[in-house]
């Protein structure tokens, strides 16, 4: 396994010196508005070999939880590779830093990173194991009234944002899907009906209690559902999204 300082010293146009990776984290300034302020980090194991690799900007770094993957409480095993970056350019070097020490989820090499890096989910790994993991995650996430009430008014509160609503909607019209990715929805909702087995029948039984007597209204690139016409702009019906083969 190649050393951590060797890899980095070695590679082409760095952003700063070696001597960045003693750096700690509590001591991070960011001047959150410039472009150069991401930066890429390890967390290291108590013999000095990394088992995660990141990016991030502001106070990324010290974030407790990733996941399954804990930072390091002793603060001097978690340190700088590259600072000084633009956000293109500390996803290249996480791809690159990822692939150099390879995952353990693969059998590549020593990290416990679940993707490739990068911006998305490369090569992330979702087998049954994972998908169970995910789902009582969710579960005991939305048995808290409390997080379903901050997670409603930040969907909310986004949503009311003319700015960001636009950018969902188009998002959404301007959105190809691969067959693949077809596939891919066709069995999760296969998988969602066999594990919910009585989900059809009360989603039957909301929409006869709460929806009855309501229309849909839209104003071209918004739709709602309501008794009455929300406005002169607004008629009947739902927006006839553009189909995408």
């Amino acid at each position: 396994m190649p050393e951590l300082g060797a890899i980095f010293a070695g590679e082409k146009e760095q952003k700063c010196s070696f001597s960045c990776i003693n750096n700690i984290a509590p001591n991070l300034r960011v001047v959150m508005k410039n472009p150069n302020r991401f930066y890429t980090y390890a967390f290291l194991r108590e013999d000095g070999t990394p088992y995660y690799i990141g990016k991030g900007s502001g106070y990324r770094v010290k974030d407790r939880k990733r996941g399954d993957i804990k930072s390091p409480r002793d603060k001097s095993r978690i340190i700088f590779l590259k600072q000084d970056l633009t956000e293109e350019e500390a996803f290249k070097h996480e791809i690159y830093m990822i692939s150099v020490f390879g995952r353990k989820d693969l059998e590549t090499g020593i990290l416990r990173n679940k993707t490739d890096g990068g911006e998305g989910t490369s090569n992330v790994i979702r087998n049954d194991e994972w998908r169970k993991k995910q789902q009582e995650s969710q579960k005991i996430r939305f048995e808290n009234p409390e997080q379903r009430k901050k997670l409603s008014e930040s969907i909310k509160k986004s949503w009311n944002n003319p700015k960001v609503r636009e950018k969902l909607i188009s998002s959404f019209k301007n959105k190809k899907l691969s067959e693949q990715h077809k596939q891919n929805l066709k069995e999760s909702m296969e998988r969602f009906y066999k594990d919910n087995p009585d989900y059809k029948t009360q989603k039957s039984e909301y929409q006869s209690k709460f929806l009855k007597g309501k229309k849909w209204w839209n104003n071209g690139s918004i739709e709602k559902i309501d008794f009455e016409c929300p406005g002169d702009e607004w008629k009947r019906g739902r927006i006839k999204w553009k189909k995408h083969s």
